[in-house]
């Protein structure tokens, strides 16, 4: 059983919402009382996940949102705050896989598309959360990094890169505000059954299960609960980790 916090009058704000990690993680916060802002760059999927969202009681706003175009994301905070007034907790999610290959086989655009979105994306949001949360004096962030963030795996390079990236980013920042109130942290998932995890090869799936010591697939329920336990005041005195939540692969 999860833990039930309680979020009413705090605002939340999840990129990469219109699905997957993100959608379960606004899910999460909705359900634990807070007003969420979900962001995406799939204007039909997030509009749909937060009008869900709201026919179930919850109060919710989407917002169309490319995270790796800085001004969309300083945009992105600033409807949050016309909306909603301020911002407390935020999940920087949003992500792509690229191509899977041989390092030698990528080029420079899929390259720079990778990382992009996933480490320039962190950043972008990031930096315009963190100047919100400094004016309030307080807040919490959590950055979706990957289990790819903390080990190599062949064809990846350019996801791993961008992941290691972002735990790089997040413990700078973690130093960075430590004293003004804001806790910045990031999250390692390893294999999570969602529409990302689709586009990974059968075969190379069923092998990396076989080192995933609790032999399953996570949900992506199991993620949102890191993430809301990292944003709660339980986790008042964790900052600049990078939190693996993957059935024990690093463990080994």
């Amino acid at each position: 059983m999860n833990p039930v916090y309680d979020f009413q009058g705090q605002v939340a704000l999840v990129t990469g919402a219109a699905s997957g990690l993100g959608l379960a993680t606004a899910k999460a916060f909705a359900e634990s009382g807070a007003s969420v802002v979900l962001a995406d760059r799939n204007a039909t999927g997030v509009a749909a996940a937060a009008d869900a969202l709201t026919s179930d009681g919850h109060t919710a706003l989407a917002v169309v949102c490319a995270v790796d175009q800085e001004a969309e994301a300083a945009d992105l905070v600033a409807q949050t705050v016309a909306a909603f007034g301020r911002l407390d907790m935020a999940y920087n999610n949003a992500g792509i896989l690229g191509p899977m290959c041989d390092m030698t086989e990528e080029t420079v655009e899929g390259f720079d598309e990778v990382v992009a979105v996933n480490l320039r994306g962190v950043w972008a949001c990031m930096k315009h959360e963190l100047l919100q949360m400094r004016r309030q004096g307080g807040g919490a962030i959590v950055n979706c990094s990957s289990l790819g963030g903390l080990v190599g795996l062949p064809g990846r390079a350019a996801y791993h890169a961008s992941k290691h990236g972002v735990i790089g980013l997040t413990k700078s920042a973690a130093l960075d505000n430590a004293r003004r109130g804001v806790r910045v942290n990031a999250i390692c998932p390893g294999c999570i059954d969602t529409p990302m995890g689709d586009a990974i090869d059968p075969a190379a799936m069923t092998e990396f299960l076989r080192d995933q010591p609790i032999g399953r697939m996570g949900r992506p329920e199991e993620i949102a609960a890191a993430v809301l336990w990292l944003c709660s005041p339980a986790a008042s005195l964790v900052l600049g980790v990078a939190l693996p939540v993957d059935g024990g692969f690093v463990a080994h």
